[in-house]
């Protein structure tokens, strides 16, 4: 088992910045791609960034390229997303995940590859 905290979700207006955190503690941390997530009402949990074990494929989803930075220390056993730029549209619950490194980087974008969730953190953008 992997228990994920996100922590760092606020209020923030458009243009502003926020840091998202998620502690991972259980199974060896190194072990997993961790991507971030994200939920708006109504709408279905879509992908925003991933990063595998060494930091060497990260990706993100377009609509936050260039302005979101996914990182990891494996150290520390966090995964962070910094989120500049902010815009309205980026309101949302944001969850981390967790993804075995067995598993092809090619699925990093897939929710239903990853095998453990946080419980969420509300991230809020006025315009």
């Amino acid at each position: 088992q992997v228990q994920l905290v996100e922590s760092g979700g606020g209020l923030v207006q458009a243009g502003g910045s926020l840091r998202l955190s998620c502690a991972a503690s259980g199974r060896t941390f190194s072990r997993y791609y961790m991507g971030w997530f994200r939920q708006a009402p109504g709408t279905e949990r879509e992908f925003v960034a991933a990063i595998s074990v060494s930091a060497g494929f990260i990706g993100y989803a377009d609509s936050v390229k260039g302005r979101f930075t996914i990182s990891r220390d494996n150290a520390k056993n966090t995964v962070w997303l910094q989120m500049n730029s902010l815009k309205s549209e980026d309101t949302a619950v944001y969850y981390c995940a967790a993804q075995s490194a067995q598993s092809s980087w090619s699925s990093h974008r897939a929710p239903t590859r990853y095998d453990y969730w946080g419980q969420g953190t509300q991230v809020t953008v006025s315009s």
